[in-house]
């Protein structure tokens, strides 16, 4: 492999924001908060009704949630309003007939607090005279609106994360119900990596938008308009040159997002090019100790991890600096109407009070219009991760069973056979390409049935039919004179069983493994099976045995191992029909010779279907298939085939390779 520049890496390796860093394998992307950017959203009304629609359930508590944003805001509000009449009060200044009418009502309710039973008692007890009278009730006062506002926050949050959790449990599960719902055609046409994304980076998203940004947003909002209010009954001038600087933030934060949104993008997909280089070579450390190219590797890393490093800077930088940038200019409105502010005082009635009130509102005015500009990239990440998450609840599911179709409850059907018969079938996974060409043959109960022939000349793509993974465009398929397409799929496919090339082992014991073959089984039946596989002895071997726990697909296993438990597994189904795609391709001779003797007990009374490049396990089958591009080019028995000296002669006894 030849040494590659940064550009032909970043192509290679480079994964989409979905697909890539935050998903399986990678770390958290470097979108803002960590998360990485998943781009606009391409309908994003139907998208936030679909999202809605997980509420819906939840519609009271989303009505309490938004009653307790009001109140937390309008708490925070009116406590920063009641210090005007205290300030007011406590520098002996005279309010005057200038002032607004929240503010004498807020110095009539202290003072008539101030001259209640219970601050009498105090103020007599400790001896309090002058102002503390006043400035104890204002304390008061100011404990419970802030304590009902602490409350409100806290409900507010409890009640979030309760909707938030609910609905995405429901995402999740209907997400998961789907999947196992889809033909196998969507898990061949899409990578694994992708359809895991949808359920971490995706929906991570969503939540983060759900239970953090959302109510950001929507406080913020309040909180916007609440101090736009307040503002005004305080003083009306003074709001009018607060709100003249709102394009210079509008503005100067949206630039400043875009320029930020533009390099956590760059950031993302070296990230992505960074993760997919690691995976791989990881992966793939033998072959690059065997052909030496260590030092290739250590330098192609270094190109990809100096690039990840200049725009991950670029990225940060642009992104830390909104806060500062914004809070500055901010300080830049608060000191301009403070002076505009301290003026009206000396020349009018403004109070010193009124204007430390709108000082404090002018501050936090600004906050809220940067935090709703910083929220929006955010919200359309998560949107463009819903509409993913949708895009696989969209697809269309494997086609309903026929009306009235054939299974175990039906009573004037006594059970599979296994007598099969393919007819004249044609087949293709995409339109433009054939596969198979009018396939026509035959298999009895107790047959074996043997397929052999080049890769990709279709043997496999029978038994994907024969289980319906995929629906037949001309012909047909029958088992026991009955189309295969009038059985139900579950029933179909309970009757075949399967032994993969690739195998897979769950999380779990060994035995827990091997009854996934027919999970009533006892453990006595589960021993037959492993011992008929060839696998007991191996298993005693293991640790605990049978009790063995295996995780990460059966890593501590070697391959041979794991697929004597895959046919283990299969050995234990009663299904009338077997399948056996390269069974024996990962073990040794030795134990080859082992699992056909047990296959040879395993396949009596069964119709069994063999594909395998290794001949001499195919010798002894009733009869043998040949493919080649799609079609049946000889069949018989090994000795009828032997004889032909045909293309059976060639692949057996080596006279030409193998393409």
């Amino acid at each position: 492999m030849a040494k590659r520049n940064l550009e032909s890496l970043q192509k290679q390796y480079a994964k989409s924001s979905h697909g890539g860093p935050g998903g399986p394998g990678g770390p958290r992307g470097g979108g803002p908060r960590g998360r990485g950017m998943g781009g606009k959203p391409k309908n994003a009304g139907h998208t936030i009704a679909r999202l809605l629609g997980y509420l819906k359930p939840h519609t009271l508590a989303l009505l309490l949630v938004l009653v307790c944003m009001l109140t937390s805001t309008v708490t925070s509000l009116i406590g920063s309003y009641l210090l005007s009449p205290v300030i007011n009060h406590i520098a002996g200044v005279d309010m005057g007939t200038d002032a607004s009418f929240f503010t004498e009502l807020a110095d009539k309710i202290i003072t008539a607090w101030a001259s209640s039973a219970p601050m009498t008692f105090l103020s007599n007890t400790f001896g309090l005279s002058g102002p503390f009278p006043y400035l104890l009730a204002a304390i008061f006062i100011f404990a419970v609106i802030y304590g009902c506002g602490i409350l409100a926050s806290y409900l507010q949050a409890r009640l979030m994360v309760h909707i938030t959790q609910s609905s995405l449990e429901r995402i999740r599960n209907d997400l998961f119900e789907k999947l196992q719902r889809l033909p196998v055609r969507y898990f061949d046409a899409n990578p694994t990596g992708e359809t895991m994304s949808r359920f971490t980076n995706d929906v991570d998203n969503i939540d983060h938008m759900l239970s953090n940004t959302l109510t950001s947003l929507i406080s913020g909002i309040i909180t916007l308009l609440g101090t736009f209010v307040f503002m005004l009954t305080t003083n009306l001038w003074l709001t009018l040159i607060t709100v003249a600087f709102i394009p210079i933030f509008a503005l100067g934060g949206a630039n400043l997002a875009k320029r930020s949104r533009k390099f956590y993008k760059e950031q993302q997909a070296a990230l992505g090019a960074v993760n997919g280089y690691i995976e791989e070579t990881v992966s793939g450390q033998k072959v690059i100790k065997v052909f030496n190219h260590e030092q290739d590797c250590e330098e192609e890393f270094a190109l990809l991890n100096h690039d990840l490093r200049g725009k991950q800077y670029r990225a940060m930088f642009w992104g830390g600096i909104m806060g500062p940038i914004m809070g500055n200019t901010s300080q830049i409105t608060f000191a301009f109407t403070l002076g505009v502010g301290g003026i009206m005082m000396l020349l009018t009635g403004f109070t010193p009070g009124e204007l430390t009130v709108f000082a404090n509102y002018s501050k936090q005015f600004s906050f809220p219009i940067t935090n709703i500009a910083s929220q929006m990239t955010t919200i359309f990440s998560a949107l463009a991760g819903a509409e993913r998450v949708f895009a696989v609840m969209d697809q269309a599911p494997e086609q309903p069973d026929a009306e009235g179709a054939i299974d175990e409850d039906t009573q004037e059907h006594d059970g599979i056979k296994g007598d099969v018969v393919f007819e004249n079938v044609t087949f293709g996974y995409v339109p433009e390409k054939t596969v198979l060409k009018n396939i026509s043959l035959y298999a009895h109960p107790g047959q074996k049935i043997a397929f052999v022939g080049s890769t990709g000349a279709g043997k496999t793509t029978i038994t994907n039919l024969l289980n319906r993974f995929y629906d037949i465009e001309s012909g047909s398929i029958t088992i026991d004179g009955i189309d295969i397409k009038q059985y139900s799929r579950d029933y179909l496919r309970r009757n075949i069983a399967m032994v993969l090339q690739d195998t897979h082992l769950f999380t779990g014991t060994v035995m827990e493994n091997i009854r996934y073959g027919r999970l009533d089984a006892t453990d006595e039946e589960v021993i037959a099976a492993a011992k008929t596989a060839s696998a007991h002895s191996f298993i005693m071997r293991l640790e605990h045995g049978y009790q063995t726990k295996l995780e990460g697909d059966g890593a501590n296993l070697s391959q041979g191992q794991r697929q004597l438990l895959n046919i283990a597994r299969a050995a234990l189904s009663k299904a009338p029909i077997l399948v056996l795609d390269e069974a024996t391709s990962s073990v040794d001779t030795r134990t080859e010779r082992h699992i056909e003797r047990g296959m040879d007990r395993l396949m009596k009374n069964r119709t069994t279907f063999v594909i395998a490049h290794r001949l001499s396990t195919v010798r002894n089958s009733n009869a043998i298939m040949v493919l080649e591009q799609g079609e049946i080019i000889e069949r018989g028995d090994h000795d009828d085939l032997l004889a032909l000296r045909g293309r059976y002669y060639e692949l057996y006894t080596g006279v030409k390779e193998l393409d």
